[in-house]
């Protein structure tokens, strides 16, 4: 089992840092941030659409880059293609600050075999993902990804979640939750906040706008925990129309602090390099669209000191 560090998360402890593949830095720093996105991805519920190639990465980023983009954090977790060895290259060559994640997605994106090879010390790897490095030698991980189901928790998601809550204890890292189709949300906090003993404050609820419940969202924010609204203009989710009128009701109950947003690109026609909205997107029509209803400084706020504060943590000290 892992053990926190003593005094960890204390106010006395270390100042909170984003910690990207380049190394820590400040969360005033960070500035505007795609919350949830992906440079390099596989699975085999995506057959042909895989995100693997560099080049097609490097020239996303540019393209983030010159739409005024300046981090992003890539949700791609273990055993999905991060190519983690690329990420440190790419961020100094885009200028664009990357956030590697450690996790496990669901179960059906990965072989069994990949599953009993690190089931045995899940919360371990995790760990050292987060502090010594992916795969030993590659950069650090900066946040946590795990994944709850459709409207429920599987068994693989309960103890892939309670691994998280392991080494989030031991890290300070957030946790960045999959909700399949924006639902569950409840059922997450309830696991991870509730008997799991995670804080709000360190989980981010990721494709709230899949599901525009206002119920939900309301009660994920008053539980304290990010609420992340990313993957606009999907075609399999016709969503967008409503975001602004349910961002701005969240904003005017007092919860412009919790919200945080993202591009979410999953597959190689999705990019804009091949005709899709990709990540620049993010940042031109969607941002635009929204500051009409929300007003610019909203927004800002949503893409800069919103994901600098949920991604960064009182790290303990390096283990390398």
């Amino acid at each position: 089992m892992v053990t926190p560090p003593t005094g960890h998360g204390r106010a006395d402890g270390p100042a909170p840092a984003v910690r990207t593949v380049l190394g820590d830095l400040s969360p005033a720093d960070l500035g505007v941030c795609d919350a949830h996105d992906h440079l390099f991805l596989r699975s085999p519920r995506l057959p042909g659409q895989e995100l693997a190639d560099p080049r097609a990465a490097a020239a996303e980023l540019s393209a983030f880059r010159a739409a005024g983009g300046a981090a992003v954090i890539q949700w791609t977790p273990y055993g999905m293609g991060r190519r983690a060895d690329e990420l440190p290259r790419l961020a100094r060559e885009s200028g664009v600050r990357i956030v590697a994640a450690t996790g496990l997605h669901q179960a059906v994106h990965y072989a069994p075999e990949v599953l009993d090879r690190i089931r045995a010390d899940l919360a371990g790897l995790f760990v050292a993902e987060l502090t010594e490095g992916i795969g030993g030698a590659g950069p650090r991980a900066g946040m946590i990804k795990v994944a709850g189901g459709f409207h429920g928790l599987d068994r693989h998601a309960r103890y892939t979640m309670a691994a998280a809550a392991e080494a989030q204890r031991a890290t300070g890292a957030a946790i960045g939750v999959h909700l399949e189709l924006g639902t569950g949300a409840l059922d997450v906090l309830d696991l991870l906040c509730g008997e799991l003993a995670v804080s709000p404050d360190r989980v981010v609820l990721g494709h709230l706008n899949r599901s525009p419940d206002p119920v939900v969202h309301r009660a994920a924010a008053e539980a304290g925990a990010y609420l992340a609204f990313d993957g606009p203009s999907r075609a399999h989710h016709a969503t967008d129309w409503r975001l602004p009128e349910a961002l701005a009701a969240l904003a005017d109950a007092g919860f412009g602090d919790r919200i945080l947003l993202g591009g979410d690109t999953t597959t190689a026609d999705a990019r804009s390099v091949n005709g899709g909205p990709g990540m620049p997107h993010l940042l031109r029509g969607h941002r635009e669209r929204l500051a009409r209803t929300l007003g610019k400084d909203l927004v800002t706020r949503f893409l800069t000191a919103n994901p600098g504060r949920a991604f960064a943590a009182r790290w303990p000290a390096a283990g390398r």
